[in-house]
């Protein structure tokens, strides 16, 4: 059975780091990664994980970035496996690279793309010689302290952010924009290059997400009602897209996905 820990950032990653995960998989174990609002890095230090898209088995990178996405993936996890994941926060990711964050909507790169590859192996070997799960995590902190290029968010971006999720992701566009005094476009490309989605998809994975989270309570066109879609094809269409099933398949059994 999979063996899931969860761990704080140390105080001065908290800006950037939302939580770390310790995923063990003694035995061959499928997960449904849904979409979320973070972008998120995975060191394998032990065993091979593997990425299922459509009817090919993609074997992964000892290290792997993947951005935000609209579209749930399916993820192999191979008998006596081991990965640490690194789950930041909205912005936090454009604090340790010089890189565009919104070239990686949607997709899943080598890290050695943004970090030197002697020094992701030498991580990866070290997470593997570490003796409990609290030392890998200080070993990751101490790489990414290592590496923080700036120490500040965009304020504006992370106000936008705040409207989003007090909205439910259904705010519109036009109106943010407006609300804090940029015109539709500026706004777009700064919270892209700050978040690595457009305010727009970005929404819409806080908006599904929300959904997503809770038992299905009501009918599910009130539940399409409630949320901001126009009707529930258009919500069945969008749902479908994010979780991989169906509205109903998805709410008779949650428990597959995360």
């Amino acid at each position: 059975m999979m063996r899931i820990g969860n761990y704080i950032p140390t105080d001065a990653l908290r800006p950037f780091i939302r939580s770390f995960k310790v995923i063990e998989s003694p035995e061959a174990t499928t997960n449904i990664v849904l979409p979320n609002t973070s972008i998120a890095i995975s060191l394998c230090y032990k065993g091979q994980v593997s990425y299922l898209h459509t009817s090919n088995q993609l074997n992964l990178p000892n290290s792997t970035i993947t951005g935000l996405r609209k579209s749930a993936r399916v993820i192999h996890y191979f008998d006596e496996s081991a990965t640490v994941i690194i789950l930041f926060t909205e912005m936090g990711a454009k604090a340790f690279f010089d890189h565009s964050v919104y070239e990686l909507f949607e997709g899943t790169v080598s890290l050695d793309n943004f970090f030197q590859k002697q020094d992701l192996e030498i991580l990866v070997e070290r997470l593997a010689e570490a003796e409990n799960n609290v030392q890998k995590i200080v070993t990751v902190e101490n790489f990414l302290l290592s590496n923080l290029k700036r120490e500040r968010n965009d304020s504006l971006i992370s106000t936008a952010i705040k409207k989003i999720y007090a909205s439910n992701g259904s705010i519109r566009i036009k109106k943010m924009a407006d609300d804090l005094y940029l015109s539709k476009d500026a706004f777009e490309k700064r919270f892209r290059k700050a978040v690595g989605s457009s305010p727009k998809q970005f929404s819409s994975i806080v908006q599904l997400k929300n959904i997503t989270a809770r038992p299905l309570s009501d009918s599910l066109v009130r539940v399409a009602l409630n949320n901001g879609f126009y009707d529930q094809s258009h919500f069945n269409k969008c749902f479908k897209v994010f979780t991989g099933f169906t509205p109903l398949e998805f709410f008779k059994s949650p428990d597959m996905f995360c």
